[in-house]
């Protein structure tokens, strides 16, 4: 049997703007902030049969399809851990009244020399709870298994991969306290394949960005109860 290329149009992990856009029918966001690391900011490589655009274009271009007034602002700056996040990003994300945000950081917290599970839940707590308590609707998400990463260092790859799943169970717990929807990547089937990683070794390539895109406007629209 031949084997099918997979592309965007035929990934069972990639919805169009348009499918997404009937998941989130009903949505009543129409201001969205984003902050965050580089994975906010949607640092990423080409991948062949995808289109280089970041998970936040598609979720952008899903609410725009039932919030055509949909504003948006990025804020995320990429090399910052949560607390720094916090310190630069979290003002100006207020100042912008959102009534969505999403929050994605903490794998640099993870990457340090010295990891702090605690000091990193505390970190994340601290910046979630005003976004949630502004904005309404606060949308987090956990890390994918790196281990399908063949770019990844080996020799760090193991601590690496146990530190992402402890902080994506602590951003699971501080999720659940703020009634924030939670994405789980560390389940994602697409977290085991090289298909989704860039070659730099720790970002998501285009097929990453839209599998990531995917499921955050998957959750929303079980949130909206569409799914």
């Amino acid at each position: 049997m031949a084997t099918v290329d997979l592309t965007e149009s035929n990934d069972p992990h990639v919805l169009s703007p348009e499918q997404g856009g009937v998941l989130l029918r009903g949505a009543p966001w129409t201001r969205l902030a984003i902050v965050g690391d580089s994975v906010a900011k949607g640092i990423s490589e080409p991948r062949r049969g995808y289109r280089l655009e970041s998970w936040s274009d598609l979720v952008v271009a899903a609410l725009r399809e039932v919030r055509p007034e949909l504003a948006h602002v990025n804020l995320a700056e990429r090399d910052l851990v949560t607390a720094q996040v916090q310190e630069s990003q979290l003002q100006p994300a207020l100042d912008f009244k959102p009534d969505l945000v999403i929050a994605l950081c903490g794998g640099n917290d993870g990457l340090r020399k010295v990891f702090d599970p605690d000091a990193a839940e505390r970190a994340l707590e601290a910046l979630f709870t005003p976004l949630r308590e502004t904005a309404g609707t606060l949308v987090t998400s956990g890390f994918f298994d790196i281990i399908g990463n063949p770019h990844f260092d080996p020799r760090y790859r193991d601590v690496a991969r146990e530190r992402l799943a402890v902080l994506s169970r602590r951003m699971q717990a501080v999720s659940g306290r703020l009634d924030a929807v939670y994405v789980d990547m560390q389940t994602h089937p697409t977290g085991r394949e090289e298909s989704v990683w860039s070659t730099d070794g720790i970002h998501l390539n285009a097929r990453g960005q839209a599998v990531l895109g995917t499921e955050i406007i998957r959750a929303l629209g079980a949130r909206l109860g569409n799914v």
